[in-house]
This record gives structure tokens, C-alpha cells and sequence, in this order.
């Protein structure tokens, strides 16, 4: 959810500067089954443009609607509704919405903390019995102070909150720059995906040759130099040569991704490991085990998009450490066991 919020961020200060005003509607809470959870949010401006979502499309009208009293009061409201009879998903929805109002100094706080890939976390009182002037979302940035959502929130409330921790932005490093590569470096962005590209000096590339691409590092095995390398990375080889797949496995040993996918068959991956492990006998367990070859689940994949999006599929697996199933053969609800590590469950504040 962190890429919606710095969409939200983006769009927000674009806004301000044509004197637009703004609200934001977040679920805070669900009852039954919805098609998006709890922590999700969506930027209303006053001339009718949204910016993100808080279900499939089939709330988004309402919000709209009810979000119009919020700009003309200024005061903050839930929204609670009732998907039994309108909804696919049959569950109650509750969406706190509240003024958006924050300067250019605290913009660009928030954009510094975004590239900075660390945690914060995102508080949202409210109450679902009362309008309350009260209720809204304040962030929390490490040990800065709290910035609110709008000015008129007290920084400390008695209200129930919904709290969620934003994790950085997910990361996707693509080492290798032939076409596949731009076609994986497309998919891979439109699920917000942060992407950077790894080429060789010898054939430079630019940011416009890989649509959705944030960074071109132009720089062999050698001279790769990798920022913030976290659980939030996922790295994949794909340069179609297998001693620069080598050397550049060799420059990842000191980095923990979450995850590292070898582009090629499982005889491709078997030498490439040996050739690794004859360099570097000493590797841990713990860094084979995020090597991951041949890259992507088995969906039958044949054409460099198919490829792509079963390699996207397995890195979401991976990340949300489910096991790849169909979903009429899950037990349960679809969300139920998801490893959620940037949602904390609803609580009461005293």
C-alpha cells in the first residue's frame, strides 16, 4: 500500500499548488469479506478527480458522494457501508473521511522518508457511532514528531484506531537489459513496483528505453553498488550470459533480498551455483535459500509477457509466504492466513 500513498502524496501536491482542496477516505475497518483491506486509501479532490481506490470500483461512487460534506464542513466523518446486496463480497465496509491538508514543508518531509525505504506507521482514529471533529490520521515517522492529516487533529486521542505499518516500497532489480527485460521492467511497474535496471557499460541504456523503470545503473559486476537492499528487494538475473550471471551473483553475495531469481533452466541454475560456490565455498545456507531457478512459478509460460508475469507470480508468493494454489482450492477466507506485516489489528486507545 506504501506506492498508493506516495501516488496519493504525488497527486495531492500537484493539486495544492492550483489552490485544489483535498479529503481522504481510508478503511478503517471491515466486517465479512471486501475486495481490498483494511489501511487502503483514496484522495478526493474538490473538483472531482480521485486518486487510488478502497475497493474494485463498486464503492468509489459513494465515497465521492459523502466526501462532499467533509468539504464543506471540514469536519471529518464515517462512511459505513453495507455490501450485502450491492457487493460480490458481501461485507460491511467502514471509511473514515477527513480533510487533507498538509504544507509543502511537511510534502517534502514525507517524500524524504519515502526514499529513505524506512518503516513508518499510519494511525487513523474514528468512531463508528458518532461524527466526531476529533477523528483522523496522524503519521509517525521513526521519533519525529506526528504529522496530522489535517491540521485540526489533536496529536493524542481517546478514540478507537486502526494502525498499519508501511513498509518501504516493494523493489524489483533487474539485472540484464535485453527485451524480456523491458517487458518484465512494464509488468513488474504496474503493480507499483519500485524497478531498477542493471546494464553493462559496454551497452548503456536510458530510463526511456524501460517504461515504468525508476534507475538505469549503467555498471558491470564490478562496480554494481545497490541502496537499501532489504525484505522489500527482489532481485532477478536475466542477462542471457551465463559468466556475467557469474560475476554479478558474485557482487550479490553481500546483500539480503528477500529474494534472487536465476533466468534459465534447472541445468542453467545447477552450474551457475557450482561455478558460485567454487568461487565463494564459504557462502551461508541462508543466501542459497533466497536463490530461487529457474525463475517463476509453472503456469506454462511461453512469450516474454507470459514469462514475466510468472516470475511476478512467484516473487508475490515468495513476499507473502503463501504456497501458490488455486483459490476455489483454499480453505477459508481468501485473506484470512496472509502474512500482513504492514497491518496491525484494530485497537482501543485510552
Amino acid at each position: 500500500m506504501t506506492h498508493e500513498f506516495k501516488e496519493i502524496i504525488t497527486s495531492y501536491e500537484k493539486a495544492r499548488q492550483q489552490g485544489i482542496l483535498a479529503v481522504m477516505a481510508t478503511v478503517v475497518d471491515v466486517e465479512g469479506s471486501s475486495y481490498r483491506r483494511p489501511g487502503v486509501g483514496m484522495l478526493i479532490l474538490q473538483n472531482g478527480v480521485a486518486k487510488g481506490a478502497v475497493s474494485g470500483g463498486c464503492v468509489e461512487k459513494e465515497v465521492l458522494r459523502q466526501s462532499q460534506s467533509v468539504f464543506q464542513s471540514g469536519i471529518p466523518k464515517i462512511m459505513t457501508y453495507d455490501g450485502k446486496y450491492r457487493l460480490g463480497c458481501e461485507g460491511i465496509l467502514y471509511i473514515l473521511i477527513e480533510p487533507f491538508d498538509i504544507d509543502e514543508t511537511v510534502i517534502d518531509s514525507i517524500k524524504k522518508h519515502l526514499s529513505s525505504r524506512k518503516p513508518f506507521e499510519i494511525t487513523s482514529y474514528f468512531s463508528k457511532t458518532e461524527t466526531n471533529k476529533n477523528m483522523g490520521s496522524v503519521i509517525q515517522f521513526e521519533e519525529e514528531q506526528k504529522i496530522s492529516f489535517s491540521s485540526n487533529l489533536p496529536q493524542t486521542t481517546a478514540l478507537p484506531c486502526f494502525q498499519r505499518i508501511m513498509e518501504p516500497c516493494f523493489r524489483l532489480i533487474i539485472i540484464g537489459a535485453e527485451h524480456d527485460a523491458v517487458v518484465l521492467c512494464q509488468l513488474a511497474s504496474v503493480t507499483g513496483w519500485e524497478i531498477e535496471v542493471v546494464s553493462t557499460p559496454q551497452s548503456p541504456k536510458q530510463l526511456k528505453e524501460f517504461p515504468g523503470a525508476n534507475k538505469i545503473h549503467n555498471c558491470g559486476p564490478e562496480d554494481v553498488k545497490l541502496d537499501h537492499v532489504d525484505d522489500q528487494t527482489a532481485i532477478i538475473l536475466m542477462t542471457h550470459n551465463f559468466a556475467k550471471d557469474v560475476l554479478y551473483l558474485q557482487a550479490l553475495k553481500e546483500y539480503n533480498p528477500i529474494y534472487i531469481g536465476l533466468l534459465g533452466p534447472a541445468r542453467r541454475r545447477e552450474k551457475l551455483i557450482s561455478a558460485f560456490i567454487e568461487y565463494h565455498p564459504e557462502i551461508s545456507e541462508e543466501f542459497l535459500d533466497i536463490l530461487h531457478g529457474p525463475a517463476g512459478l509453472n503456469l506454462g509460460a511461453e512469450t516474454p509477457q507470459e514469462i514475466a508475469i510468472a516470475i511476478i507470480a512467484e516473487i508475490l508468493s515468495v513476499i507473502r509466504n503463501q504456497k501458490p494454489i488455486p483459490l476455489q482450492d483454499k480453505k477459508g477466507a481468501i485473506h484470512d492466513d496472509v502474512k500482513r506485516k504492514h497491518l496491525n489489528v484494530l485497537s482501543n486507545k485510552t
